[in-house]
């Protein structure tokens, strides 16, 4: 018996986990399908992740990162749809649409709530009998630590992956030094538009260690940081061998604002603005004379740094699903069916096929990872992408598994990849938030810097 078919879990709204852009638009879609939604969110306000990098601007422009849907309930209030060719920064795409669209979601949506734990009522993970039968526990806490729990009838976890950085050793595990001295290590690009973010880079000496467009993007403002503070020095930390394609696709590129970044990070290389060190794996993490080093595993020193931004990519937390049968693909942590779509070894965001509920269920039936956290580890993931995930999910969970299975979706290649060649060398394929078109952590996707327009060269 499916979940579904059980009346009295049938009546339970379905949780939805997360209010960055995936989450809420799964609520919208929902509320189409006459189902009811409740959304937790762990920050004080809708898209607290987003908010985090507000400052970066984003690749794609706003007629790609509105969901039709969430349109839809938007509008009858008033709400006034952003000019389609602009490119908002994330705390644009927070303020002008995600929290307005919260906000017509009103008490569906509960904030500072973190999930602590789901599972099966009454059944621990290793228990069969009955299990499809019963709905979902969801633990949660709110910002005083009082605890509490809801029952649900289905699961949507939109939670993405901003909070889980990966770290600065290469082999997927923190390097030696890498905690203690963690006052002094970040893991996001600059803000030096705040006066405290910049005095600690102003005439310093600052590592960024990854190969993906959050490195070029971090690159670039600190090459801008110098050219009014002489002194500031940028070092590019790369795990490849060689720049090769990390400069991204140029004017090929279907994301014209992606690629302009590439164009402007080669610049700045180019005229010694960044100093670039290749095949550098960082094993240790170390200080000598107040400052800090980085020593890699084949002995090679980077010294004299004032400070170092990991942009090394990001991973799902399945913290909180420990009691939940995921299917996981062993190596990108993504839904077992979906991961073969996505292998960074193999696709471009332009390449990823259309997919939706069937690819991206679970043993346990009701549970779907959508948005970021979908992809796992793999670094390709578009807003678009997540817009048509969740709205085949609300159509499997309405019962309507004819929509549901009708997914297409058409997305802008890279320009860069297409299938095996995307690496330099075999031991770049090793994760450094690279891959073809790799997001930043929050930001469901690829961002940069600048806005974008015929008459200016920024992106």
């Amino acid at each position: 018996m499916s979940e579904n078919s059980n009346p009295t879990t049938a009546a339970l709204p379905i949780a939805v986990v997360g209010t960055g852009p995936i989450g809420l638009a799964a609520a919208a879609h929902l509320l189409e399908r006459g189902l009811e939604p409740i959304v937790l969110e762990a920050g004080p306000s809708a898209a607290s992740a987003v908010r985090a990098w507000g400052h970066v601007r984003l690749f794609s422009a706003w007629s790609e990162l509105v969901d039709p849907a969430a349109a839809r309930l938007l509008e009858p209030t008033g709400w006034t749809r952003p000019e389609a060719k602009r490119y908002p920064t994330g705390a644009e795409w927070a303020t002008l649409y995600l929290q307005p669209l919260a906000d017509v979601l009103g008490e569906r949506v509960r904030y500072n709530t973190t999930v602590t734990g789901a599972a099966s009522r009454g059944r621990d993970r290793i228990v069969d009998s009955g299990r499809q039968d019963q709905p979902f526990t969801l633990h949660t806490r709110d910002a005083d630590g009082v605890q509490a729990r809801l029952q649900v009838r289905a699961i949507i976890d939109a939670t993405g992956t901003f909070t889980s950085p990966n770290p600065l050793g290469s082999d997927g595990l923190p390097a030696a030094g890498e905690y203690a001295h963690g006052d002094r290590i970040t893991y996001l690009a600059p803000d030096t538009a705040d006066p405290a973010i910049a005095a600690r880079h102003a005439t310093k000496r600052t590592a960024v260690v990854g190969s993906g467009h959050s490195a070029l993007t971090a690159l670039l403002t600190l090459a801008e940081l110098a050219k009014d503070e002489s002194g500031t020095r940028a070092v590019w930390v790369l795990r490849r061998g060689q720049v090769g394609n990390a400069f991204g696709g140029g004017e090929s590129d279907e994301l014209p604002a992606r690629g302009a970044l590439g164009l402007r990070a080669k610049e700045a290389v180019a005229a010694g603005h960044i100093e670039v060190v290749q095949g550098f794996r960082t094993e240790r993490v170390e200080e000598s004379g107040g400052r800090l080093v980085l020593v890699a595993d084949d002995g090679r020193r980077i010294e004299d740094l004032d400070h170092v931004i990991g942009l090394t990519g990001f991973r799902p937390d399945h913290s909180w699903q420990s009691e939940l049968r995921l299917t996981l693909d062993e190596r990108l942590q993504a839904p077992v069916k979906l991961a073969p779509l996505i292998d960074p070894n193999q696709h471009s965001c332009g390449t990823v096929y259309p997919h939706g509920a069937n690819e991206l269920g679970h043993l346990e039936e009701g549970v779907y990872l959508v948005g970021m956290k979908s992809y796992g580890r793999a670094p390709t993931f578009l807003a678009m992408t997540g817009y048509e995930q969740v709205r085949s999910v609300a159509a499997a969970l309405a019962g309507d598994h004819e929509a549901a299975a009708r997914v297409e979706l058409t997305l802008p290649d890279t320009g860069v990849c297409g299938g095996a060649g995307l690496f330099d060398d075999p031991d770049a394929a090793q994760s450094e938030g690279g891959g073809c078109c790799a997001a930043p952590a929050p930001a469901l996707l690829s961002v940069g810097l600048g806005a974008p327009s015929p008459s200016s060269n920024s992106c």
